[in-house]
């Protein structure tokens, strides 16, 4: 499998030990610290095309600081959670993928973090526990309910999220969605319930959306997914059912491809049988991983 995925590989030493203590954390709040440029929870891109970067003395004063870790050279780098952003809700912005595309892989790693983080402080202002309000802790990888009787202690949520090829006969089962480009297909997906292993989830997702039921599940790689905070877990499924019975609420459209037709798709074709998902996403590995076995 491929190791630039979009979004994984890092990009900043975590520093776990640091979240934690208060001293460590405000030594590194100084003239040297850097603070990661967003507008609104989307990324800044500098002049050579790169994220753009500036001091703490260009932090809202009334902003939330949360730590993303260590550069390099050993500097703190921060993103701010600015009051603007607090309850609002973003429009769509059709430039954003443009944007990021011209970012590293490790560029796109820690906007990738920063982005999930920043929106998770946003939208978690108050104790699913208690209502009460909440204030930020651990340099940001935390937040404590302000009540004294409940004390209930929120981390950042990661939600799980299969995503799946089905293969039969050396043909591969793919459907499109609705908001979908015209003709892209992609590999079938959905999140993973409570109470459910990975493969449980696979073959759920497989059965509710195709009716089609699989039986082996491999896992094959995953993605962190800054949309708002998900976790894309690629698996391969294996069937001997072709016949397809489509959800309609969930897929426009679902079908077999043969190998020739998934290989043709992936040059980037347009003449195809279909166009292939963009190779910022984890299905486009996934493709690419069963033309090469």
């Amino acid at each position: 499998m491929d190791t630039t995925i979009a979004f994984a590989g890092g990009g900043l030493d975590r520093a776990d030990h640091i979240r934690g203590d208060a001293d460590k954390l405000g030594s590194l709040m100084n003239w040297r610290a850097r603070l990661l440029r967003l507008e609104g929870i989307d990324p800044v891109i500098a002049p050579d095309g790169g994220l753009d970067w500036g001091t703490l003395a260009d932090a809202d004063p009334e902003a939330e600081l949360v730590f993303l870790g260590l550069s390099e050279d050993g500097r703190g780098c921060f993103a701010q959670v600015t009051p603007s952003i607090i309850g609002s809700v973003a429009p769509p912005n059709p430039r954003l993928w443009a944007a990021m595309g011209s970012l590293t892989p490790g560029d796109l790693s820690i906007y990738g973090g920063a982005r999930s983080l920043v929106d998770w402080h946003a939208r978690h202002r108050f104790c699913a526990r208690c209502g009460s309000g909440t204030k930020l802790a651990k340099g940001g990888w935390q937040r404590s309910c302000t009540n004294e009787v409940c004390k209930a202690e929120h981390f950042p949520r990661v939600d799980p999220v299969t995503i799946m090829t089905v293969e039969c006969e050396g043909e591969l089962l793919l459907g499109r969605q609705p908001r979908f480009p015209p003709r892209r297909y992609s590999a079938l997906a959905g999140f993973v319930e409570p109470g459910e292993g990975l493969e449980d989830a696979v073959r759920r997702e497989v059965q509710e959306e195709a009716g089609v039921k699989v039986g082996e599940v491999r896992y094959v790689a995953s993605q962190p997914w800054p949309f708002p905070s998900s976790l894309m877990i690629a698996c391969h499924a294996f069937t001997t059912q072709r016949e397809i019975t489509i959800d309609a609420t969930e897929l426009d459209d679902a079908r077999w491809f043969t190998r020739e037709e998934v290989r043709y798709a992936m040059t980037g074709a347009e003449d195809g049988a279909f166009i292939a998902p963009p190779p910022f996403a984890v299905a486009h590995h996934l493709l690419k991983w069963w033309l090469s076995r």
